[in-house]
């Protein structure tokens, strides 16, 4: 996100000649500035209210390498200014300079702060001074150093979206958009959130010595960042938002409130910016395949939009080649408009399916293009997809990017798409394994010199591919998947900040209850720290015996449905648009697309367990639903207990569908009393709307 230089106003950040003091009433961070030349580093980092144990007196702030020299904070640096910044996102703080102490490197700090959280998101900038090409790599944006034997052996490590826990030394992975540090006897903690994209994210806690860092892969990792500065040139590092809290007995307190707030208000991900989020999506691929056509898509476009669907996504098997995109013809003789036509006509927003980075060796594009293609270290065309040469990877450092900008552009733009699902490997592949498959080795490419600035360098050109398409129809929701992103089930924030979605995951098949207890369990898994709304889970069939049962498990990311309606009975389709109808009117009274909360007093959904999630409008607290789940329980019965009510005012529980009133209470007696749900059935589950009365 792009910040601004402000003149000076009253705001979060106040310094002295050696002082930085960044206050925003919620968190305190007091940093020390050199005096004519000396050290910079973090003296004290804590809640406003109350005490915080967890970091020594002097920090690292930052490491970092360039030509294989570290530098940090505890360096040698002269401070060259600070000025005052604010980005588009009501954050505000400030901008530090320095120099460091062999003149070789202009570094410039930048802090911002939000109002009302505990939050300091924090990057670099980091300008080559130097009288030739360097490289640079291993960048820590943070790096604090912990006190002694209690933090590092009592703390909690909550890794992969929060949710695993584990205990002593820590190294993060592509999954670490979001952990937790938290110490239950000090009821303390820190979140931090690392905005890199996809394989080259990095944080580690109590890793090789007693810091806690985050920023980018280091070059002795399987997928190393680097980038090569020319003389004069400069790298402005991804984000990392940090938090710190005290008083909390368990760390999903703020994985449940200050972290989705900060995401939701103050992030800048794509989904905030949609006055109109989708509520219920049809896609072709299950159990169709490739095998589509015209006829079909018509009729399955007039079932869906009869069962209620809201988007329907045409998946592959339209086009006659990877890379072309040309439309198979034998297929749909009149081309793809008269059905996007059709599909608009039904009332729903028409979306395909394309892969952004892919090409048949056959292609015409390929034949006449084949420099723009990734090679591998034998300098050979190479497919990081899957282990064959059936299809072959472009490099969106070529003549790619333009190419498939405007192949994308016409799609969005003469077809009237709003929904763009864009698939397959660009920088590393979920089913090749071995880190020599991945990234582009060719040397003669413009914008990166090796294999290892390839990773950041295709990952930001397709981020700004996406912005791209975003400024031409802001309203498009494009769905980069996990394939895009490069691991399996892999989602973050780089990527919300560029498009609003992520299809995670392809579960399908009996028995159905496996299926909805996966999406369920994935949908827990991945929020709060993301947003539910982004959660792209496929691949529950419209027909199955147990349909009802997806859309309830599916209330709680993003809804989406394959299958064939056309075999729905007339009563289905009745049932179905019902589900349809509350859905829509659920975000039209809560917006409860833009939340989601775990259901106190239950975990993460597995087998012999009950669990549930609630989707609460924490702003407006009007209401919202929840879902509540019986997974092969013994128990034919719970209390569930809604938080982020307003205390002392009335609440009216109503059921989904049916509308039966099941009780009132005040949102202080939901929160500690709660109400029972009874569920005979071994495997069977309910929704429910909140209403403020």
């Amino acid at each position: 996100m792009s910040t601004s230089f402000v003149k000076a106003q009253q705001s979060y950040a106040k310094w002295t000649t050696d002082e930085l003091v960044l206050n925003n009433g919620f968190v305190q961070r007091n940093i020390k500035l050199p005096v004519l030349s000396g050290s910079f580093g973090t003296t004290t980092y804590k809640p406003v209210v109350g005490e915080f144990r967890y970091f020594e007196k002097v920090n690292p702030e930052f490491q970092f390498e360039v030509n294989n020299k570290v530098y940090a904070g505890t360096d040698n640096w002269t401070l060259a200014g600070i000025q005052k910044i604010t980005d588009t996102k009501q954050g505000e703080g400030v901008a530090v300079k320095l120099l460091s102490d062999d003149k070789q490197i202009e570094l410039t700090i930048k802090y911002l702060l939000y109002p009302n959280l505990p939050v300091i998101r924090k990057n670099l900038v980091i300008k080559n001074l130097s009288n030739k090409s360097v490289s640079l790599e291993s960048i820590d944006v943070e790096k604090f150093n912990i006190t002694g034997y209690f933090a590092t052996t009592f703390s909690w490590i909550c890794h992969d979206y929060g949710r695993r826990r584990s205990i002593g030394p820590y190294d993060g992975n592509m999954q670490d958009a979001l952990l937790t540090v938290h110490n239950s006897d000090w009821q303390q903690g820190m979140v931090i959130g690392n905005e890199a994209a996809g394989v080259i994210k990095h944080t580690s806690v109590f890793w090789q010595e007693p810091t806690i860092c985050s920023g980018l892969t280091h070059k002795d990792t399987q997928f190393p960042f680097r980038k090569h500065l020319q003389q004069g040139e400069s790298f402005e590092s991804p984000q990392v938002f940090t938090m710190v809290y005290n008083n909390h007995k368990d760390p999903d307190e703020i994985l449940n409130t200050a972290v989705p707030d900060f995401v939701r208000k103050h992030l800048g991900t794509r989904l905030s910016e949609l006055s109109q989020k989708p509520t219920f999506v049809y896609n072709t691929w299950m159990p169709f395949r490739k095998d589509i056509n015209e006829k079909l898509v018509m009729e399955l476009a007039k079932a869906a939009a009869d069962a209620g669907m809201k988007e329907f996504v045409i998946d592959d098997g339209w086009n006659d080649n990877y890379g072309d995109w040309i439309i198979d013809k034998k297929k749909f003789p009149n081309g793809l408009k008269p059905v996007f036509d059709y599909i608009k006509s039904l009332g729903m927003k028409p979306g395909l399916w394309v892969s952004v980075g892919s090409a048949s060796p056959d292609s015409k594009v390929y034949q006449e293009h084949p420099e723009w293609f990734v090679l591998d270290e034998n300098q050979q065309p190479a497919n990081l997809h899957e282990n064959d040469l059936k299809m072959r990877t472009a490099c969106f450092s070529t003549g790619w990017y333009d190419y498939i900008k405007n192949v994308l552009m016409k799609l969005s733009l003469e077809y009237g798409l709003e929904y763009l699902k864009l698939d397959f490997t660009v920088v590393t592949s979920p089913y090749r394994f071995g880190h020599k498959n991945t990234g582009c080795y060719a040397t003669n490419h413009a914008n990166h010199k090796d294999q290892h600035e390839s990773f950041y360098v295709n990952y930001e050109r397709v981020w700004k591919l996406f912005d791209e398409l975003h400024a031409t129809k802001p309203t498009l929701f494009i769905d980069c998947t996990f394939e895009t992103m490069g691991g399996l089930q892999l989602i973050d924030y780089a990527m919300l900040k560029h498009a609003e979605g992520n299809w995670l995951s392809n579960f399908y098949g009996p028995p159905q209850e496996n299926v909805d207890l996966r999406v369920r369990n994935m949908a827990w898994w991945r929020s709060p720290a993301i947003p539910a709304t982004a959660l792209v889970i496929g691949n529950p069939e419209m027909q199955d015996a147990g349909w009802e049962m997806h859309i309830k498990s599916l209330a709680g990311a993003l809804p989406i449905m394959l299958g064939d309606p056309r075999k729905l009975s007339a009563p289905d389709f009745k049932k179905y648009r019902t589900y349809a109808d509350w859905l829509q009117l659920m975000e039209n009274k809560h917006q409860i697309m833009s939340y989601r909360q775990d259901l106190a007093g239950l975990g993460e959904p597995k087998e012999g367990q009950w669990d549930g999630f609630q989707r609460i409008n924490t702003e407006t607290k009007s209401g919202g639903i929840i879902g509540v789940f019986k997974h092969g329980s013994l128990e034919s019965e719970r209390q569930i207990f809604i938080t982020s009510l307003q205390p002392d005012k009335t609440y009216l529980i109503k059921q989904a569908i049916s509308g039966k009133k099941i009780i009132q209470m005040t949102g202080s007696q939901l929160s500690s009393i709660g109400f029972k749900v009874k569920i005979n059935e071994k495997y069977n589950g309910e929704l429910f709307e909140v209403i403020k009365q």
